[in-house]
């Protein structure tokens, strides 16, 4: 039974990975024939199976920016830099679509040892930096084996500060995975998709108004209270807005 019912999922999962595949396809038609909107249908369908890509978000965004879309062209950019952040084609048409944006908000630099920290943290994936902590946990165990087993004073001496410098590089790499770990989770940027978003004070309608933003602008998100959330700006500012005038970018 149990047999049965793996060989059907495989069936299952191999005719949807066709089925997409042929979507993907015509859209990919529809989108050099002009046909923007139709080849967005197409692409979001692809999207409601649970599967998604780099090469659909790209497709998806540029077929967004054709017909002006800000708001989307732009979150389908910055969904496809998530999957795959060095490709220099998203890139560049990340930077045209942000260019239809209205706001001009400044960015405040990180500086000094802030902005040296982080710039290295980033160098590597949380999953990245916890592999290397491992793999120096194996050297130090092997380093300190040898220590312990062998006999020649020099040998030993050479294990002893092997050891010594693998575990030091342990604790240092641990340190940059936590650190990693903590800006990931931070980091919750979200798109504005209302033509005009009015940001307040507080959470509630009646609160001040503090500023205002418009569709395509890329905020963060440090806080969520009923309908509303806490947003963060690029220059510091912050406000709240009604949940639904953003769309989150984590969310897949």
């Amino acid at each position: 039974m149990k047999k049965t019912f793996y060989i059907l999922s495989l069936l299952f999962s191999f005719l949807g990975f066709a089925q997409n595949e042929a979507l993907f396809e015509k859209a990919n038609a529809l989108y050099n024939d002009g046909k923007y909107a139709e080849a967005i249908d197409n692409y979001s369908a692809i999207l409601e199976s649970g599967n998604h890509s780099a090469d659909l978000y790209f497709n998806l965004a540029n077929a967004n920016y054709k017909l002006n879309n800000i708001a989307p062209s732009i979150y389908y950019y910055e969904k496809a830099l998530q999957l795959a952040p060095d490709d220099t084609d998203i890139i560049n048409n990340a930077a045209f679509a942000k260019n239809m944006t209205i706001d001009a908000i400044d960015v405040i630099p990180d500086a000094g040892f802030s902005k040296l920290l982080k710039s290295t943290t980033n160098k590597m994936s949380f999953d990245d930096w916890a592999i290397a902590s491992v793999g120096l946990v194996f050297c130090f165990v092997i380093l300190f084996l040898i220590y312990y087993f062998t006999y020649s004073t020099i040998n030993k001496r050479m294990a002893f500060i092997g050891s010594l410098t693998a575990l030091v590089f342990v604790c240092i790499t641990l340190a940059f995975a936590f650190h990693k770990y903590n800006l990931d989770k931070k980091d919750n940027p979200a798109i504005v998709f209302a033509q005009e978003s009015k940001v307040k004070s507080d959470p509630n309608t009646r609160s001040e108004e503090s500023f205002r933003l418009h569709e395509g602008t890329k905020v963060q998100v440090v806080e969520a209270y009923n309908d509303w959330k806490k947003i963060k700006l690029s220059d510091g500012k912050t406000g709240w807005v009604v949940s639904d005038d953003i769309k989150l970018l984590k969310d897949f």
